[in-house]
């Protein structure tokens, strides 16, 4: 049995280590740790709650919007806040841009430079993809910036900036738009559903929404013609679909409601949907540098650092669902919202490397085509903004979102006018948790388990490296 210490991680937001015990070429044990604190939590208490609109967006500057909405969900849920028809239909694009812009970013910039790794500089594909997908110099970069950069257009026609934009309120959101700005927008998706129909996927969105098993895909998407299809190739030569096995528990808070239907549905999924109990989540800090605690719900958690000491081995708390271990993210979102083809994905085998970036990439067809509607139907002229929060003495609210990367919730507790209590799950918090008190590893950690590790690889373990980074983390966000 060896040791390998992996860390900091490249393209990945935030200081994050592994340590893995290596046996025959194989992962034995992987500890994940979070290597930065930061303490947002406690700087929340004793401030007004409305600060708290200005102070949780900067936790993150790549999903600041999420952070931006579960506040004020939050916010509107201690208030009674209810914003008109415009601010739903604002906020829900402003929400549903970042999480494209996250997932686009995810696939062109973090996930698929590793396959221009020197790790498979013999491999016969090795130089037609490097040439695509190299970090920074590959000729995918250059498309997928620009294309990212007239997405994001988006952002200062509704949110005025991006991150930390304040438009996003419990009332609704305070950036009203005129017909012909509402013209631009619509122009701006268009713009962006061309590039991902011609570059990304190779065919219109509405073919990748209605897909239901995975063959179905992989006789849509041709390698030479789609970077979706490279995708597919690379899979099936590096049998990702083999590579990172997960858990069976997935949740999703659910999200994009407008008019009482959601597009995403809320709940659990193990081997079928179940209604979320949102009272049975509980952070254990065993194994975190935390102080001693028994396993409690964010509603009466605390966030107490200590020292590295020999207990614990991450800045990261351990949340769990009823004591079980919870993959969050696009695929379980999916799961949970009964998308058949999710479920043949999990059917076939289960989460892995593979079915989590699948997912991804079919959430950016979907969450385009919902943005175009929500956009169609803006009404000029009736207003965005319900002004008049109210600012109670004593209560508790509770804002509960989808992130890209998957749940994040934010728990309030106001006495004399004050937040008295604030904590925060993200959703890398749940997949890159450490070991809770029963010795249960985290999701990623589950996930890592026999993994190969390449003697030639050296330290660099390019399995390693696709399982990582298939969940998306961000440090920054879970150590808060």
């Amino acid at each position: 049995m060896t040791q390998r210490i992996i860390g900091p991680f490249s393209r990945v937001e935030g200081n994050l280590e592994l340590r893995l015990q290596i046996k025959e070429d194989r992962v034995a044990e992987a500890r994940v740790s979070s290597q930065m604190y930061r303490g947002f939590e406690q700087m929340l208490e004793g401030k007004k709650p409305i600060d708290a609109l200005v102070i949780t967006p900067r936790i993150c500057g790549i999903c600041s919007v999420s952070q931006s909405v579960a506040a004020a969900r939050a916010l509107a849920d201690l208030t009674g806040a209810k914003p008109p028809p415009n601010g739903v239909l604002a906020a829900n694009l402003v929400h549903a841009c970042e999480n494209l812009a996250d997932l686009f970013t995810h696939f062109y910039l973090f996930f698929m430079p590793d396959f221009a790794n020197p790790a498979y500089r013999n491999e016969a594909w090795y130089g037609r993809v490097a040439e695509r997908f190299r970090a920074v110099s590959g000729s995918a970069a250059g498309d997928a910036l620009s294309a990212r950069a007239e997405l994001l257009h988006l952002m200062g026609l509704l949110a005025g900036k991006w991150p930390h934009t304040l438009a996003i309120q419990p009332g609704g959101s305070t950036r009203s738009i005129d017909a012909s700005e509402r013209l631009r927008l619509l122009t701006v998706l268009r713009r962006f559903r061309a590039f991902l129909e011609k570059t990304t996927f190779g065919t219109s969105l509405e073919s990748i929404v209605e897909l239901s098993q995975q063959d179905q895909w992989h006789q849509l998407s041709e390698p030479e013609t789609s970077d979706c299809g490279r995708f597919f190739a690379l899979s099936r030569n590096l049998k990702l679909d083999q590579l990172g096995r997960g858990g069976n528990a997935f949740m999703s808070f659910g999200g994009h409601a407008f008019e009482g239907e959601s597009l995403f549905a809320a709940g659990l999924y193990t081997d079928r949907w179940q209604p979320l109990e949102a009272d049975a989540i509980a952070e254990d800090v065993s194994h975190s540098w935390m102080q001693a605690s028994p396993p409690r719900h964010p509603r009466e958690g605390a966030t107490k650092p200590t020292g590295m000491d020999d207990n614990g081995y991450s800045w990261c708390k351990a949340p769990r669902l009823n004591g079980r271990v919870i993959e969050v993210g696009a695929l379980a979102r999916q799961s949970v919202n009964g998308n058949p083809l999710a479920l043949d994905l999990l059917r076939s085998g289960g989460a892995n490397v593979q079915s989590r970036i699948l997912m991804r990439l079919w959430e950016m067809a979907r969450l385009l085509l919902a943005m175009e509607n929500w956009a169609e139907l803006l009404v000029p002229g009736e207003p965005f903004f319900e002004a008049g929060l109210a600012s109670p003495q004593d209560g508790e609210g509770v804002g509960m979102v989808e992130a890209a990367r998957g749940s994040l919730g934010h728990w309030m507790r106001v006495r004399n006018g004050l937040i008295d209590r604030y904590q925060i799950i993200a959703p890398t918090t749940w997949n890159f948790s450490p070991r809770d008190a029963d010795g249960q590893p985290g999701a990623l950690e589950q996930a890592l388990s026999n993994a190969p590790v390449r003697k030639q690889d050296d330290e660099n373990p390019v399995a390693v490296q696709h399982i990582v980074r298939s969940f998306d983390p961000c440090m920054a966000c879970t150590v808060h």
